[in-house]
This record gives C-alpha cells, structure tokens and sequence, in this order.
C-alpha cells in the first residue's frame, strides 16, 4: 500500500434477513474476491449486512446476537490481511445499536454507532435501536476514513462533525430500498453532505428483495464537491473498485461511470427482483398464476419468466361462460412466445355445482357480485390446487388502482402468495408492458389494445364501476401518496363528485387490502408497511363546513 493511494472496494451484496451463516459466507467471498481482482486494502459493506435488512423482531431474540457475535469472530479471523468495514447489530449493555465495525489482523479496530435512526414510511428503527452520539474515525494506511450508516448521510451535520474529527473520506453504509424516483435523491442528499464536510464520500448500497421492499445497489463516490465520479450497477450483487488517492491539494475518489437505467426500466428491473428473491429466499419451485388474457396478467407472466425462467412458470386461463374466445388465445399466445407451461382449466362446472348447493339458502347466488365473485373464487381454489401439487407460489396480478379502491375479490383473484403490481397503478401497468415489449414482442398487441375487463358478466367493462385510469390514478396518487383532501384534489380540475366517490371507495376497502398478499414497494407511499389505516373508521374525509 501507498500512503497516496488506497484501494477500496464497495461490496453490495445481496443479503437475506437471518441467514447469519449464510450472509457470513457471502461477506467472505466477495471480500476474497475483492482482494484477488481489485487489490483492495479496504472492503466495505452495507448496513447490517451480516442479518439482513430489516432484521425486525428478530433483534429481539437472544440467540440471534449470539450468533451474531459468533460470525463477528469468524468473519475478523477468516479475512485477517484485508481492512474489513461491516455493518451489524450490536448488543452491549442491554442497549441495541445499528452498527459498523472496522476489523483489522483479526481484531476490531473501532466501532460506529448510527446517530439518526429512521423512522417513518417503511423505517421502524426506534423500535429496536438507540442513537450513537459521536463521530468515529478509523485509519487505513495514513487515510483517514470517517465513518456513517444510511440516513446519517441525509443529515449534513453528520458530515460536518465527522470532517471536524479529522475525516478525510467518508464512508456511508446503507440499506437504502428502491422507489421510483430514489437514485436521483440519493446522489443529491449525497451531494449536499459531501460540500456540507468538504469529504469525498463512498456509498455502498445492499441489493435484493426482502419481502416488500427491494434494494437497488447503484453504490457510487462523489468528489468533495459533490460531484459523482464513480457508479455502480443496479439490481445486481457487485464488487465495486475505488481508487482513493491524495493530491497535493486534496484527495480524490474515482470508480467506472455506468449509465443509470431509466426509470421504466428502472421500475421494471425492481419487479424482477422483487419476485426472484421472494419465490427463491422463501424455497418456491416457481410460480403459477391465472392468465386472463388481460393487461395485468400478462405483464405479470412476462415478469415472472424474466425473473425466473420459462420453466419454473405456468400459466392457467380458467374460462368461464363470460369469456371471450380473444381471451383464451391471447393467453395461450403470450405463454407460447415465453415458452412456459400453460393449461387451460374451465370453471364452469365447478362454479354451477356451488351454485346449486347454495341456491336453498340463498336466493341471489346466479346473480350480481354474489355470482361474480364466486367465480373468481373458483378460480382462486384452482390456482392454489396447482400450487399446492407442485410447489410452486401463486402469484396475484392485481394492480394498485383496483387494490386502492377494493375492484378486487376477497380470496379470488386477491388470492396467492404474492403481488408484484401492489404498488403499480393501471396507467403505469399499460406503460410498462409497451416498454417490455419494445425489448421482444413477447405480450399479444391485442391485449394492449383492448378495454379492460374482468369478464364476469355479460358485456362486462372495468369503466362500468370505476372511472377511466387516466382519471382514477391521478386521484388515487393525491389522495393515497400526498394525503390531499377531496376537495383540494378537486381544486386540480377534478370533478369534486368523482373525487369523493374515489374516496370513499379507498376508505372502505382497507379491510381487503389488509389481507392481500404482499407485493413489491415502488412508490413513497405503498399499502402495508408505508401506509397503516385502521379498518374500523368513522373517520370522513370531507371538508367541514365553516
């Protein structure tokens, strides 16, 4: 080593919540892989890369710090020659601490605690954590390397007081999950506290799904002016090199300048992701799922294929009296170009036997929502048949304007195991089909094209019950993600009377979305961990009369 140049390497890695022994396996690889192809002297990891982010309720288990402890030890003792920087929960005196460790020969070289702790939309951590209150420096062959967790870098100050402790580089440990829009803010909160100490900094971002978050990696360095000079890839593990050198004037960091994806292909490489680690962490045999020959299933399906393979996916159109003849073969065609499995299991036996051992107890039952939604139920019981018979999951393919406003059927076509488009509205759906067809043709136009509908009675049409999308999701995106009131959407052209009903639509169907499957989180204010309603409410949200 030099002491003008140091090499460092920012391992984002792709780490799954408990498997201690497993995450402890991975830090020694890509640490080993950093050493033989980057010559790294220092390896850096994400935040509470040894658990898995978040570890949740989890931290409240005494086993799991004693396991923790134990990998410390092992981790230090295996990677003896490198610098080691790595994020873990430490217990000392009863109190629990979001953590990094510099580790060195074997032994722990200092230990920084994260002063601000998250704590709103999908962060939680006054829950289990309390706040460090120093700064803390730890030296590499004559550099100086301040070290952060996460949100301390969106706090200025953090910057400022590690560069009065005598920093010359500072290094920031994340765990930071994707939504639409968070790479643009991440370099500019980067930015601000990189001018705010006069420090270059190093962020190194985890990567993967965990339940319904999804981490984006795209670790990178700025200058200490703020200015990018290295970034990562997005969406997958890597080892990132980064030449830290000191000039006569000040020290400079610099790495491989990718392109960011944009933002369609952002959102559609989070979906990805979101689905294969949660089928393959939780030891699915891939998935099954209906397809209708309808927008949503379709850009599920060509998800799923993209994320885990043609062969671990099957598709099953269930037909039932209200069909169309398009629906079927558009279905068929789509799982054609994939090259995956796909049946084709009618439903109208199964639904006219339940019609029959229901009509002396009830008189609507070959009507209306009873008879609609008992298809749909149907069908729900056959998808989970499959999955049952062959391990695989169940995907649902409900999107986030009909979970908004509950177009959706309790244990019908809301059943499975989980949601990739939870978190994405119709009008975004269209959107990013067009854009995965761009890349191959692989879903029929005609399902582009035609008007959207559950066909579950005659002549059926989504626009029969709800307003258009063009018109839904801009309500549902002030109303949901901004906390607007009726009236104030309304103030942006909206028709005050749609608003409401929009509304009220949304506020009665928490029960429905409080039992839906998880799904992929990709925008600010997702249904479940970001936005938490009581079911029971009398709570109205209309303006009082003054």
């Amino acid at each position: 080593m030099s002491d003008h140049l140091l090499h460092i390497s920012l391992a984002q890695g792709n780490f799954c919540v408990g498997d201690i022994s497993g995450n402890q396996q991975k830090i020694i690889e890509l640490a080993k892989q950093a050493e033989s192809d980057q010559n790294a002297d220092v390896v850096i990891f994400p935040e509470l890369a040894l658990t898995g982010y978040p570890p949740e309720d989890l931290l409240f288990r005494p086993g799991f710090h004693r396991r923790v402890a134990k990998a410390l030890q092992e981790v230090a003792s295996e990677l003896s020659s490198l610098n080691i920087i790595l994020g873990y929960p430490e217990l000392h005196e009863g109190k629990l601490f979001n953590s990094a460790a510099h580790f060195f020969r074997g032994q722990r070289v200092v230990n920084y605690r994260k002063q601000f702790l998250p704590n709103y939309a999908v962060f939680d951590e006054k829950r289990y954590f309390h706040p460090g209150d120093s700064p803390t420096i730890t030296e590499v062959n004559g550099f100086k390397l301040g070290l952060t967790i996460c949100e301390d870098i969106w706090n200025p100050s953090t910057s400022a007081e590690a560069a009065k402790a005598g920093a010359e580089v500072l290094c920031n440990l994340n765990a930071s999950p994707y939504h639409r829009g968070k790479s643009r803010l991440r370099r500019e909160a980067v930015s601000t506290a990189a001018q705010a100490g006069k420090l270059p900094v190093l962020y190194v971002n985890t990567v993967g799904g965990q339940d319904e978050l999804v981490f984006d990696g795209g670790s990178f360095c700025v200058d200490s002016d703020g200015l990018v000079t290295g970034q990562g890839i997005f969406f997958e593990e890597s080892v990132i090199p980064v030449k830290v050198q000191r000039g006569p004037a000040r020290i400079s960091v610099e790495s491989g300048l990718i392109t960011p994806p944009d933002d369609d292909a952002a959102l559609y490489s989070a979906l990805l992701l979101g689905i294969r680690d949660y089928v393959s962490k939780n030891g699915f045999q891939g998935c099954v799922l209906g397809t209708s020959g309808g927008i949503d299933s379709a850009l599920v399906l060509a998800l799923a294929v993209d994320a885990l393979g043609p062969d671990a996916v099957t598709g099953v159109s269930m037909p039932s009296r209200y069909t169309a003849d398009m629906s079927i073969e558009d279905a068929r065609e789509q799982a054609r170009r994939h090259g995956c499995s796909f049946h084709v299991v009618p439903i109208r036996t199964a639904f006219e036997a339940l019609q029959q051992s229901l009509s002396p107890a009830l008189a609507n039952v070959e009507q209306g929502v009873t008879a609609e939604n008992l298809q749909a139920r149907v069908r729900g019981v056959m998808l989970m048949a499959f999955s049952n018979a062959s391990g695989a999951m169940v995907l649902a393919t409900g999107n986030k304007s009909e979970m908004s406003v509950g177009y959706a059927t309790l244990y019908g076509d809301m059943a499975g195991g989980f949601a990739p488009l939870k978190d994405v509205p119709k009008t975004m759906v269209y959107r990013l089909a067009r854009w995965r067809n761009q890349q191959a043709p692989v879903i029929p136009e005609r399902i582009l094209e035609r008007p959207p509908t559950a066909e579950l009675a005659p002549g059926q049409q989504d626009s029969d019950s709800l307003p258009p999308y063009d018109v839904l999701d801009p309500i549902l995106e002030q109303y949901i993600e901004a906390d607007k009131t009726p009236q104030e959407i309304a103030a942006d052209g909206f028709d005050l009377s749609v608003v409401r009903r929009v509304a009220a639509m949304v506020d009665r169907n928490e029960y429905k979305r409080r039992q839906a499957a998880p799904g992929v989180r990709v925008s600010e204010r997702a249904f479940g961990r970001d936005r938490r309603y009581p079911i029971t409410s009398r709570y109205n949200e209309q303006e009082p009369t003054i």
